[in-house]
């Protein structure tokens, strides 16, 4: 229906107006929105990448250094030469094989565990 005052040039603004503020404005809305979240998404993806690469892999890989060369290297030093070497060797293997390689090769957390 025109306006009351028979102004054309009025109604079509109205409507273009209209139109703007219910399905552009929504689109451009919901772009924005859905850009937002993958780009939060990208930064939580990375700041957790990044804090896996420099304290966790870190931490693990010290822990576990020192634990095999504090408590289970000394324990095995004092058995025999060849015995020594064998569990160390396993050990050490066993460690480079399946924590190390799923760590420092951004293998899944369940790839590593069902491994």
């Amino acid at each position: 229906m025109y306006p009351k005052n028979g102004n054309i040039h009025t109604y079509i603004y109205a409507c273009i107006h209209t139109y703007i503020h219910t399905y552009v404005q929504t689109y451009i809305h919901n772009k924005v929105t859905h850009i937002c979240i993958q780009k939060m998404g990208i930064y939580i993806h990375t700041y957790i990448h990044t804090y896996i690469h420099t304290y966790i892999r870190t931490y693990i890989h010290t822990y576990i250094h020192t634990y095999v060369h504090t408590y289970i290297h000394t324990y095995i030093h004092t058995h025999t030469y060849i015995h020594t070497y064998s569990i160390h060797t396993y050990i050490h293997t066993f460690i480079h094989s399946n924590i190390h390689t799923c760590i420092y090769t951004h293998t899944h957390v369940s790839t590593c565990i069902h491994r």
